[in-house]
């Protein structure tokens, strides 16, 4: 994930650097292109985790994403760079890694264990917009793209000698369409869908609200991000913690929805002002990190173990998806209404996204380890 993000800041200039300059919209494709691929193919690739075994996935899919990324990395024009995005997004293995962390980790624990695995993609986003420019300086985007290969395949020994085995469930046809048409599964679903369409566009609008309000350059807009990400994170694990031993998840996951919203009507209202920023910011980041850590739990516990790698499959496609959606959403919001306006738009997803959460029903697993369970 470091390496992926890194390209986000470079690579459009790179682009425009080749020996033949990339239009915006192949620019743009490059970028978009990963993410679509990894929608298309979390499914089937998590439903073949399901069957022959989560490592022999996400190996491949390793192996898959770093080809992509030599190839990238020794394209001297962008048609080249597009076939090699495509080829590492092909390496779609989300879902398959957040059932292998749901195999190995005790229900007791998971929430805070996806939690922790949230957290640690946002430092990473927040990480490579401090070292993206600082490294391309030094081998240039190309040599970004091998770095990122490298450490795919520095990837493979951990999975294979560092995590634990799990055993491979014998999976059934029909109760795998029974759980890819499980309404409460796909309640969970279009949460993540909502959840990252939210944060792509709140990601489109704080940047010209820091350089409006704080007057920060963007090389420097991590500055914001890195304290906001950590300090938010503080509150959450003793949360998870208490809530979950309290049995008050849902109350806590419709809570977390609702701060959402109130912290993108806040950035509406108050971005031009430095408090109301940095307070509409750590409120968005604090429901942020505990949903991307309680919806995948929640996934694995409802899903039958021998079909999570599918279930989970379908959350991954859902949520590269809402990032695709929000993006597009959030450029035409931005284009149209401005800084607010994008906001403003934002704070309705999570309001959509709460009237179909109020359905959502604790998993069964979920209530045996409340009422079983003293800790």
């Amino acid at each position: 994930m470091l390496g992926m993000f890194m390209i986000l800041p470079v690579f459009a200039l790179y682009a425009e650097h080749l020996p033949q300059a990339a239009t915006p919209m192949q620019v743009g494709l490059a970028i978009g292109l990963y993410g679509l691929v990894q929608a298309c193919l979390q499914i089937p690739l998590g439903m073949w985790s399901d069957r022959i075994g989560r490592k022999p996935v996400i190996v491949l899919g390793l192996v898959i994403f770093s080809a992509g990324s030599f190839i990238a990395g020794h394209a001297e024009e962008i048609h080249w760079i597009l076939l090699g995005r495509a080829v590492q997004g092909a390496g779609a293995i989300s879902g398959a890694v957040s059932a292998l962390l749901s195999d190995v980790t005790r229900p007791q624990v998971r929430t805070q264990a996806m939690a922790v695995m949230g957290a640690g993609m946002g430092l990473a986003f927040v990480i490579a917009l401090i070292l993206g420019p600082i490294v391309s300086g030094l081998i240039n985007v190309d040599g970004i793209f091998d770095l990122t290969g490298v450490l795919a395949l520095l990837a493979v020994p951990a999975v294979l000698f560092l995590v634990p085995d799990v055993p491979v469930m014998k999976t059934q046809r029909e109760g795998l369409m029974k759980t890819l048409l499980d309404g409460q599964l796909l309640r969970l679903d279009g949460g993540v869908f909502m959840l990252h369409a939210t944060m792509t566009m709140l990601f489109i609008a704080a940047p010209q609200a820091l350089v409006d309000t704080l007057h920060l350059p963007s090389a420097q807009h991590w500055q914001v991000y890195l304290p906001v990400l950590l300090l938010s994170l503080l509150p959450v694990f003793p949360l998870i913690r208490r809530i979950e031993a309290r049995g008050a998840v849902k109350r806590a996951f419709l809570g977390a929805i609702g701060l959402l919203a109130l912290a993108l009507l806040t950035a509406s209202e108050l971005h031009g002002n430095a408090i109301g920023l940095w307070l509409a910011l750590f409120l968005f980041f604090a429901g942020f990190n505990y949903l991307e850590g309680t919806l995948p739990s929640l996934i694995s516990r409802r899903a039958p173990p021998e079909h999570k790698g599918a279930a989970l499959g379908v959350y991954a496609s859902s949520q590269f998806l809402g990032g695709f959606i929000g993006g597009t959403l959030g450029g035409f919001a931005s284009g149209h209404w401005g800084v607010g306006g994008t906001f403003a738009v934002a704070a309705c997803l999570p309001l959509i996204w709460f009237t179909f959460a109020v359905t959502l029903q604790p998993p069964p697993s979920l209530r045996h380890l409340q009422s079983s369970s003293g800790h």
